[in-house]
């Protein structure tokens, strides 16, 4: 059941009519690793995780290490509960959750990369606020994050997910890419729509710059990892409306990775260019 492109697991989906969170539960399967049990447990084990460090800090702010960040995901959560959000349940829940991941994961708390450390909000965000939103089960969402799995394993299979690589494209790209097809999946959507709702996503974030300020996982990418959750949403509803997607997500990422290894160094991870060297950020590190 192994696919070393998003072709073969269409593919697989078609033939053995299974979606792709259950291609994936029999790759893992395959591997001989663990059992089905032990992989479901595992994956569990990821959300309650996941979960953890996407709801602590909105009742107990924590201060990042480079002090950067710390007590967004509280505010906005007030700014929700005062019925001021403007964008809905699910998108002001989905950045509430991926800033407290963000601001979790900067003051060493115990975080899920997904893939990477800097993108590790954007598929909690989502997934755990279609959840609170939906009334959705924990299986449902382990599914999800099965789904989401193999868009990663995808990414890292044919190209990166690495800033110092591809830039934030590919670390912020692929995590709102994987949280698109989770997405997808949950609201029932196939296994064509969740491919056509990471392409998609990839494609709006093509050309994202990685510029840690002060080097650090912190700023600008708490404020990405927000984005990262909005345009996973527009790539899902986009899919489910049936709006299939002209490049393919095979050829989508390749482009990604191809636009990333010419990126000049000073964009993918060094601190050297974007944000990282503006005024104020420098002003802010002390440089």
């Amino acid at each position: 059941m192994d696919f070393s492109n998003a072709k073969k697991l269409l593919e697989l989906c078609d033939s053995n009519g299974m979606s792709i969170s259950e291609v994936m539960k029999q790759r893992e399967y395959d591997e001989g690793i663990s059992s089905k049990e032990e992989i479901i447990k595992k994956m569990r084990r990821v959300l309650e995780i996941m979960r953890d460090s996407a709801t602590t800090p909105v009742n107990t702010p924590m201060k990042s290490m480079g002090g950067l960040i710390g007590g967004e995901a509280k505010k906005l959560n007030d700014y929700s509960q005062e019925k001021k959000n403007i964008g809905g349940s699910v998108l002001s829940r989905g950045i509430m959750y991926a800033v407290a991941v963000l601001e979790c994961n900067a003051s060493m708390g115990r975080i899920v990369a997904a893939p990477t450390a800097g993108s590790s909000g954007v598929v909690p965000g989502l997934l755990l606020a279609m959840q609170d939103v939906y009334s959705l089960s924990d299986d449902k969402i382990i599914d999800a994050l099965f789904a989401s799995g193999a868009i990663g394993y995808l990414a890292m299979r044919n190209a990166t997910v690495a800033g110092a690589v591809g830039g934030c494209q590919a670390e912020m790209g692929v995590a709102s890419a994987m949280a698109a097809a989770g997405a997808v999946e949950l609201m029932g959507g196939t296994p064509a729509q969740s491919l056509d709702a990471a392409s998609t996503v990839l494609m709006n974030m093509l050309g994202l710059v990685c510029d840690p300020v002060g080097g650090l996982v912190e700023y600008p990418c708490q404020n990405r990892n927000a984005s990262g959750v909005a345009n996973a949403l527009v790539a899902t509803d986009m899919a489910l409306a049936g709006i299939t997607q002209l490049i393919p997500f095979d050829e989508m990422l390749e482009t990604m990775y191809l636009v990333g290894k010419r990126m000049p160094v000073e964009l993918r991870e060094t601190a050297l260019g974007g944000c990282a060297v503006a005024p104020s950020a420098c002003n802010a590190c002390g440089i």
